[in-house]
């Protein structure tokens, strides 16, 4: 019923001569609806409307960005179903959501303790691990356009989370990664995929016990509310990859297309030189309201954590696949066993 209801919007959607690449261009603008689910005052909200900006200054207003926050078009669960069928043109999703389609290699970006800090996660993803990944999505109809930083992870419940048996028997949402789901279940969790858009409230109700995120979402998202305790561990990275529908895109003008790349390329440096300075910000201001406690790991914690998640890299060599591991470990220079 899903997949017949986006068809259907898609097909309505693709009557509109705004939307279609060669009808658009004769009667400008071109609009492009570009769909994400978090908060506009997050690095990723503030990036989607910096491009906005640039691509309808650098096309000299021929382009006119939609920029729908907060799952206001479709939760992620279905939002790349519908960049595949037309209903909407740009994404931003956490690289997870591309496994569904077969393409289980960007769960790699989520292993535990992979990068040191945003520029090195800046750094590969420019390179050739972001490059080869983007290779990866062409065959679905989906072209890469650009990697954005959303720094790095804190865990929350409503007890402390210091030792990694503190985990134990803990309800925990995942946004569907598997790795994620393989290194909370090392350290006793029961996780529970669940979309963004839903994770306030079973958090509030007890639906689940816990989750992850960074400290922009927990801030914006308002999951301090009703999370007692929250450990600014920062034990894995959240990412998006900004996507577009192919054969929307290749049927754009190639100036017009040109333009845009400018614009994506800015937008993504300026998302990425944004994204630590938020979720510091964000973090004070999650102190300051005084509703949740927040914990910080000693050393000897961080390496308790470290040694409890490391079976995930052994593990993810059946997931992910070989080439992916090597390509990071030659990128970072770390060890993935």
């Amino acid at each position: 019923m899903r997949k017949l209801l986006l068809a259907v919007a898609a097909a309505a959607i693709l009557v509109v001569p705004a939307l279609s690449p060669v009808s658009a261009q004769a009667q400008s603008p071109i609009v492009i609806k570009f769909s994400h689910v978090v908060a506009n005052d997050t690095p990723k909200g503030k990036g989607a409307l910096k491009f906005k900006e640039l691509a309808e200054k650098y096309t000299d207003g021929k382009v006119k960005i939609e920029v729908y926050p907060n799952s206001t078009l479709y939760k992620d669960k279905e939002e790349i179903e519908a960049l595949q069928l037309g209903s909407v043109h740009m994404l931003a999703p956490s690289t997870a959501k591309f496994a569904p389609l077969g393409i289980k290699e960007f769960e790699a970006l989520d292993l535990p303790w992979l990068f040191k800090d945003g520029e090195t996660y800046a750094n590969a993803m420019k390179g050739t691990v972001g490059k080869w990944l983007f290779q990866k999505l062409e065959a679905k109809g989906i072209t890469g356009l650009g990697y954005w930083d959303n720094g790095f992870h804190m865990v929350s419940a409503n007890r402390p989370l210091v030792k990694p048996t503190d985990f134990q028997g803990l309800k925990f949402r995942i946004s569907g990664s598997k790795v994620a789901d393989q290194y909370f279940r090392l350290v006793g969790t029961i996780p529970q995929i669940m979309a963004f858009s839903e994770v306030y409230q079973a958090l509030q109700t007890g639906v689940v016990d816990g989750c992850e995120n960074t400290a922009s979402n927990y801030w914006t998202q308002k999951f301090y509310e009703v999370q007692k305790d929250i450990t600014v561990s920062y034990h894995a990275h959240l990412q998006y990859a900004v996507i577009v529908n192919s054969k929307f895109w290749s049927g754009l003008a190639p100036d017009i297309r040109t333009q845009l790349e400018k614009a994506m390329n800015e937008a993504t440096d300026y998302t990425n030189s944004i994204a630590r300075q938020e979720n510091e910000d964000a973090l004070a201001e999650i102190k300051k309201a005084g509703k949740t406690t927040l914990h910080y790991l000693t050393d000897a914690d961080r390496k308790a954590w470290q040694e409890a998640m490391q079976p995930t890299y052994k593990w993810a060599k059946g997931r992910v696949g070989q080439e992916v591991l090597d390509l990071l470990a030659k990128e970072l220079d770390v060890k993935m066993n």
